[in-house]
């Protein structure tokens, strides 16, 4: 048997009616820059996240910078985020002339470890960035309270989030904005790149629309420096088609999970995700950690089953942050994550027999 990671084939066939006929009333009407539906998906999406504005743009990389922007983040400013996450989050903060710092994640949600975010205030941090990884909220209750203590703005990194509660409460509708990536992959993607920005804050949904077109609050009116990051019409209609589904989805990737605990449950050093309390992880990926991971991924790729590493070299290793001097051993778990995790296959066509199987080769898997 083989088992890709992701299957999108799969999931177009299911709704293929539906997204050809979207993009075909883009075409046929020709609207493709900030067109109609670009305004209704906006709409519906803000009102599928609980939140009264949403901003489309490019992607998801530009949401958290457009927003971060749209605050007067810059230079001499600092934002704490995680380590633990995909490299874009940083990027972001570093776009806009601020440092990303650093703070190590729970060891069991793998998410930012609010006990640590204190610690890591100084006189210039403008800002908290939690990331809500791999579809599960990060202790946003806790980070939101230090937020305010502290008078810092809360921007939620929800890039992989979609749909998912805390106390029954969507993300993206906690902090002061949120960031979304529609990427193919993701729990709601496009066929393309695209991003979205939440807000209940009308002042900054204005900015952001300025920002993302250019600048303009008319056309060829240019009230401030922007820039060109405008969700496109056509990835909007696809994702306007996807968005009544997204709910059902996300339930097949728990029904996903479960049983991948259940069958996982005595295989051995395998650590299976924890689902913190009160929250509702929508598992855009199902992360499992072993001490041999590239061995288990070369025995699972033999065995006709892919999977991926998410992510093998923490933020403040890579090369390009070599300037922070954030030292090897000052994030311990995320340290020890990036040498142990393995995303195994993930999305909501996956059968029984096909997570069976994927099961028994971890198994199979020589211990060591």
């Amino acid at each position: 048997m083989k088992i890709d990671f992701v299957d999108l084939k799969a999931q177009y066939a299911s709704i293929s009616r539906e997204v050809d006929k979207a993009i075909r009333r883009v075409v046929v009407n020709s609207d493709f820059i900030l067109g109609k539906d670009v305004e209704s998906f906006e709409r519906e999406f803000a009102a599928y996240c609980e939140v009264a504005h949403a901003i489309g743009v490019d992607s998801g990389a530009s949401a958290l910078e457009l927003v971060l922007r749209a605050y007067d983040v810059g230079d001499g400013d600092e934002v704490i985020t995680a380590s633990h996450t995909f490299s874009a989050t940083a990027f972001a903060i570093s776009a806009t002339g601020a440092k990303p710092v650093f703070v190590d994640v729970d060891q069991h949600t793998y998410n930012m470890n609010p006990a640590l975010v204190e610690a890591a205030i100084t006189p210039r941090t403008k800002a908290i960035m939690p990331v809500h990884l791999y579809g599960q909220p990060a202790d946003i209750d806790e980070i939101s309270r230090i937020a305010r203590k502290h008078n810092l703005l809360l921007i939620e990194d929800a890039c992989q989030a979609h749909g998912a509660k805390f106390q029954g409460k969507r993300v993206g509708s906690f902090g002061d904005s949120a960031a979304f990536s529609f990427y193919p992959g993701k729990n709601l993607g496009a066929y393309g790149d695209g991003g979205m920005i939440v807000t209940n804050d009308a002042t900054v949904a204005d900015k952001l629309r300025i920002l993302r077109n250019c600048g303009q609050s008319e056309k060829y009116k240019h009230v401030m420096v922007g820039f060109n990051r405008r969700l496109d019409s056509l990835q909007a209609a696809v994702l306007r088609a996807k968005l009544p589904h997204l709910d059902d989805w996300n339930q097949a990737r728990r029904t996903a999970a479960a049983l991948y605990k259940e069958l996982l449950a005595d295989a051995d050093h395998v650590v299976t995700p924890r689902e913190g309390a009160d929250r509702t992880h929508v598992y855009h990926l199902y992360v499992i950690q072993h001490p041999h991971r590239d061995a288990l991924m070369t025995h699972l790729r033999e065995q006709g089953v892919s999977a991926g590493l998410h992510y093998p070299t923490p933020v403040h290793l890579q090369p390009c942050y070599e300037f922070l001097k954030v030292p090897r051993g000052s994030l311990p778990v995320t340290e020890s994550l990036a040498s142990r995790v393995i995303s195994l296959p993930m999305y909501p066509e996956l059968t029984r027999e096909q997570i069976e199987f994927v099961c028994d080769s971890v198994k199979q898997f020589p211990v060591q």
